[in-house]
């Protein structure tokens, strides 16, 4: 008896050592000690890393370092719409449609939704001891590129063309993924947006007023608004210097913007600097690997994505990159990660809301209505077109993979079957525009209006426009549903459609709201973030990167077919009593719900926009977009009071002597617009006074 209580003492004993034990050696490194500053526990790595596993630890793939407990990490993780690469995730709208809901509060809830996926996601990675791609926390997105052209196939990944929405977007991307502990990154610093054929080559050419007022805003702007964690750099030159290895870039994101963040390259964008490839044409601005990794990490960049190790370590050796710099861009790095990856995460849990078809349907835009929507009852339906059924088209790129994919064929099948063959004009339901095969990242596309990604005409494909013209011809309406991720010039089709709904690639839910839209089932569209223009004959040269005619920014009177910040709704809205206080920077006033002929939506929902014209500067953008609020009413609230808090930052003004964007003297004038679009048709005129605010 007595030899079985000491063996079961000493079972016991071992039990407890055991667990506590094992609990002891998963923590048994001072850096994982999170009752100490992430900068102590970053110390502490630092001070004992060798140089070799110092460089190892600055691309993108970190190998474990297991002497001291330091697992494998890669950092290159994708979540442009939702979590992309790592199997089944929610696909919400890309980007550009995104945009389109002109509501920065929906889109941060949303990418507070996408953090919260990540994190289970990476729990799940984690469990399973896998630490590859695609499997962490520190996340390449959002990108705040400026869509100056249509014709960029990568435009969809952007939140357009203006610099106030892409700031906007950009900051509630950031500010709702690093809500929930995982790291974003604004990219791609700083003037990239085709051709993505000779991105590799190629050479953007900007004047310091450009650069200062349309390209940088959106960076400094997060930048300053936010602690966004990384911001990657791109593959094209700017004028002449590669963005990876470019001082006045550095200089711009380190000494004026203060920005002490990562900064990491475009995946293998230090190649193009030195490689001699016969295939793709390079930069080659670089006689060695050597030099363009010194010339990168001996300034500024701190992470590669890529596969430059042995280059990097050559640099070392070489001289041009000093340890004491190797620290600098390992502590960075360090500080990310470790607290990207720290346990317990905030609150996380999941926002629903009938969530992903509520932001698809509020991205989508009402172009034209002669009076067919909303579809009452149960009409003569036709579903025709390439994009009605197509189940890849909704999902954009950069992206996941659902559970279900609701197509627009499958949500509006049940009412096409039920509709009975009847005396009524038929109507056609054109399912047509582009595909993410067409537009995109440098794909390998060489057909008519397309290369490389890029498009070389911004019309509708010439068999669609035929097609809808058949239609026309033969007696049917013409209800056209537009499926593209930019703008499509319609001047050619405009007169044979009765109506005009823009879905762009609206996600996993984008059947469903283009259904509930079309039936009046919803009154939430919304509004275009980009220009659409008459023909391709209207645009400059696509590799101009002057912002003169481009954009609405810098096009006169009524030049676009459609304007920025255009969009019907089924709902009539005026403003009443507009008002701008000149001491508070704010724009007020009433807004109205006159009448509705959505005979099912309970809110009716419309965008107020603010823009700022300044007469003064002869340079300066026709206007420019410097608020918004989204406001939804009901029949029963048909009167809303509003207000608009405008941010001084976007009253700057661009000095040609100093080349800098600065404060408006005391007593300049404006006019402040506000209405329902960029189009002066649409807009109520505001004296304004700047006061200095020093």
């Amino acid at each position: 008896m007595k030899h079985s209580t000491v063996r079961y003492a000493t079972c016991l004993v071992v039990c407890i050592i055991g667990i506590f034990g094992g609990r002891a050696a998963a923590q048994r490194w001072a850096w994982q000690d999170t009752t100490l500053t992430v900068d102590e526990r970053v110390e502490w790595l630092v001070s004992r890393l060798t140089l070799d596993e110092k460089l190892s630890l600055m691309v993108h793939q970190n190998p474990a370092i297991e002497r001291l407990g330091l697992p494998a990490y890669s950092w290159w993780n994708e979540a442009l719409h939702g979590v992309a690469r790592a199997g089944i995730a929610h696909v919400y709208p890309m980007p550009i449609a995104l945009a389109a809901t002109f509501n920065p509060d929906l889109v941060q809830t949303v990418f507070r939704n996408v953090g919260v996926e990540a994190y289970s996601k990476y729990r799940e990675a984690q469990d399973t001891g896998y630490h590859g791609d695609y499997g962490g926390l520190t996340f390449f997105t959002p990108n705040i590129n400026i869509f100056r052209d249509p014709r960029w196939g990568r435009g969809m990944e952007t939140y357009g063309e203006d610099p106030y929405l892409t700031a906007s977007m950009g900051l509630a991307c950031v500010s709702g993924l690093q809500s929930t502990g995982a790291a974003a990154c604004i990219k791609h610093l700083a003037v990239h947006s085709g051709p993505e054929g000779t991105r590799h080559e190629f050479n953007s050419t900007v004047s310091d007023r450009d650069l200062r007022t349309t390209y940088l805003p959106a960076f400094e702007y997060i930048i300053q608004h936010s602690d966004v964690k990384q911001v990657m750099c791109a593959y094209n030159r700017l004028n002449g210097e590669p963005c990876c290895t470019n001082r006045r870039l550095f200089d711009i994101l380190r000494n004026e913007w203060r920005y002490d963040g990562i900064l990491v390259t475009d995946c293998w964008a230090l190649n193009d600097a030195y490689e001699t490839d016969t295939v793709i044409p390079r930069h080659r601005t670089h006689a060695t690997a050597a030099a363009a990794y010194g010339d990168a990490f001996g300034r500024e960049v701190d992470l590669e994505c890529g596969s430059g190790l042995p280059a990097l370590r050559e640099a070392v050796q070489q001289g041009l990159v000093p340890e004491s710099q190797i620290d600098k861009h390992v502590r960075r790095i360090l500080k990310v990660r470790l607290a990207a990856t720290d346990e317990p995460k905030p609150d996380n849990r999941w926002v629903y809301n009938a969530f992903p078809c509520d932001v698809a349907a509020q991205s989508m835009v009402l172009l034209k209505n002669n009076g067919v929507l909303p579809l009452r009852g149960l009409p003569n339906i036709i579903l025709a077109g390439p994009n009605a059924y197509d189940s890849l088209m909704p999902l954009g790129n950069y992206n996941g993979t659902p559970e279900h994919c609701i197509t627009i064929g499958e949500a509006l099948h049940e009412d096409i079957e039920r509709s009975p063959i009847s005396s009524a004009m038929p109507t056609v339901i054109y399912c047509g525009g582009l595909n993410p095969q067409l537009e995109g990242e440098e794909l390998p596309v060489e057909k008519e209006g397309f290369f490389k990604g890029d498009r070389t005409l911004i019309e509708l494909p010439k068999e669609q426009v035929a097609e809808i013209k058949a239609y026309k011809s033969k007696g049917f309406q013409v209800v056209l549903v537009l499926c593209a991720g930019s703008a499509i010039a319609l001047e050619n089709i405009i007169d044979d459609c009765d109506a005009v709904l823009y879905a762009w690639y609206g996600g996993e839910a984008m059947g469903t709201a283009v259904r509930q839209l079309l039936f009046g089932e919803r009154d939430d569209f919304g509004r275009l973030p980009v220009t659409f223009y008459r023909s391709t004959d209207q645009l400059p040269s696509f590799d101009d990167y002057a912002m003169q005619r481009r954009t609405y920014r810098y096009l006169a009177g009524d030049d676009a077919l459609f304007p920025f910040g255009f969009g019907y709704s089924y709902s009539f809205f005026s403003i009443k009593e507009p008002s701008v206080s000149e001491a508070d920077f704010t724009v007020s006033g009433t807004l109205s719900l006159c009448n509705t002929d959505a005979p099912n939506a309970l809110q009716h929902r419309t965008v107020v926009q603010v823009y700022l014209q300044n007469p003064a500067d002869a340079d300066a953008p026709v206007k420019q977009l410097v608020g918004t609020a989204s406001l939804s009413l009901t029949e029963e609230n048909h009167l809303v009071p509003f207000t608009v808090e405008l941010d001084p930052y976007w009253f700057r003004q661009y000095n040609e002597k100093t080349g800098q964007l600065e404060e408006p003297a005391d007593g300049t004038r404006f006019t402040m617009q506000v209405g329902f679009s960029s189009d002066d048709r649409d807009l109520i005129d505001l004296p304004f006074i700047y006061h200095n605010r020093k």
